[in-house]
């Protein structure tokens, strides 16, 4: 009875949702290039929502979403859809970043103390 209780509140620990809300920066890659990027980050239970600040501007995160270690979202890019799916570890989120019917770009991000 005590191990399953156990393996139960481990499998709880392992499933909470990673904490990302604050500020993260990184260096986003964009039509050839790269550009600064800052990603202002809310959770609410499993819902990710907030910010993408870049040279184009501001534009919200839309459809994001916090299971485990794993996040996504999406934003909108000029005319296109941005869909960016991360693996939270620690201090660090490994991003790609793939514009509707385009190809996945890596990029990684660092929270802001």
């Amino acid at each position: 009875m005590i191990r399953m209780l156990s393996v139960a509140l481990l499998l709880a620990a392992t499933m909470a949702a990673a904490d990302v809300s604050g500020k993260w920066t990184g260096q986003m890659p964009s039509r050839g290039d790269v550009a600064a990027a800052t990603f202002t980050f809310k959770v609410e239970g499993a819902k990710l929502t907030g910010t993408l600040t870049s040279a184009q501007g501001e534009t919200t995160i839309e459809d994001g979403k916090v299971a485990g270690d794993q996040i996504s979202f999406s934003a909108a890019g000029g005319n296109a859809k941005i869909l960016f799916q991360g693996s939270v570890s620690g201090d660090q989120i490994k991003m790609t970043r793939t514009r509707e019917g385009g190809q996945a770009r890596e990029f990684t991000l660092k929270r802001v103390p």
